[in-house]
């Protein structure tokens, strides 16, 4: 109990700080000198953990010991519910509604990752509320042009309907990053110069170039964006700019759209010999009127597998779509 304390605390309270006399962790170092982050770290752990605080909590980002045994009641529930006999001709709508039985990931639901129960609240640790920031007009204004541009189209019109996820390109930076249901592996390699982070959700791979160059023409962007890294004493700091305006920090990199100005701060801290605490700092001041910061730990796991994303290559989801829709038009 006394280490899982630690940990929650080193989580909410947003501080790598030592105890009264004793001394911060040091991380180790590779053969030419830079700490040493390499390894499996997935952020499993982390799942089910909401990204937003509960209003009712206010600024308090830990759970009371009676709030954690709620949650502990509810993972179990949820346990049963996943290795439970069902007959998916007779789900319940409760079911259908927590998107397990019945639901898109459904039928079993055993193979979901559901994580850990947590002392941390929420993803958000700034806003001291642990929301979101509020969203500038200009942001409603995008979606209402959006929408116009669609006015009259169907849901699955054309491929270009549907989501950079249902069409298995990318969840963008943090859509990559944020623990979900399934596919939480980070792998980070170093070389002299370089730090690579390979994600397990839509195989994507970040190259973090250790070099003091300005970031590339603003006409150039990438669904990952340019990325420039450098260290902060044991902290690797990489500041990613130069992305599409497609994904945002909802479900699966949905929800409303970055724009072009997003800015995404990423510090990596290694903590202990087997924590990373990843903390990210998102400024898109086209979107949100303050910039706002999330932060959970990556736990090591040398036996973690960093499986293939086999979207289109496994499932023909976005085919069934539209081949579904042309079936409706027919009708």
């Amino acid at each position: 109990m006394k280490k899982a304390l630690f940990f929650v605390a080193l989580a909410a309270l947003l501080a790598v700080a030592p105890l009264a006399g004793q001394k911060a962790y040091k991380a180790p170092r590779t053969p030419w000198g830079d700490p040493d982050l390499q390894g499996t770290w997935p952020s499993t752990d982390m799942v089910g953990t909401p990204l937003q605080r509960a209003a009712s909590f206010g600024s308090r980002n830990v759970l009371t010991e009676e709030e954690f045994k709620a949650r502990q009641a509810a993972a179990a529930r949820q346990s049963d519910e996943d290795n439970a006999e069902f007959d998916i001709d007779k789900v319940t709508s409760e079911q259908e509604a927590r998107g397990t039985v019945g639901g898109p990931v459904s039928p079993p639901p055993h193979w979901l990752e559901r994580g850990k129960p947590s002392y941390q609240a929420a993803l958000v640790v700034d806003p001291p509320d642990g929301r979101l920031p509020p969203q500038l007009p200009d942001a409603a204004e995008r979606v209402r042009a959006r929408a116009a541009q669609r006015a009259g189209r169907g849901p699955a019109d054309s491929y270009d309907d549907r989501s950079l996820y249902d069409q298995c390109i990318t969840r963008g930076v943090l859509g990559s990053i944020l623990p979900v249901i399934y596919n939480n592996g980070n792998q980070i390699i170093q070389a002299p110069g370089l730090v690579v982070l390979r994600n397990e959700m839509i195989h994507e791979t970040r190259f973090f170039y250790l070099a003091n160059r300005p970031h590339v023409s603003t006409r150039i962007r990438s669904y990952m964006g340019d990325s420039r890294a450098r260290w902060d004493g044991d902290t690797l700091v990489v500041e990613t700019t130069n992305m599409f305006d497609r994904n945002g920090i909802g479900g699966n990199g949905g929800g409303q759209a970055f724009s072009d100005a997003l800015k995404i701060t990423e510090r990596f801290t290694r903590v202990d010999a087997d924590v990373i605490e990843y903390r990210a700092t998102v400024d898109d001041p086209k979107t949100y009127t303050r910039p706002f910061t999330l932060q959970f730990p990556w736990r090591r796991d040398n036996s973690y597998g960093m499986f293939e994303y086999a979207c289109h290559e496994g499932n023909h989801s976005l085919f069934n779509i539209l081949s579904g829709a042309r079936a409706d038009d027919r009708q």
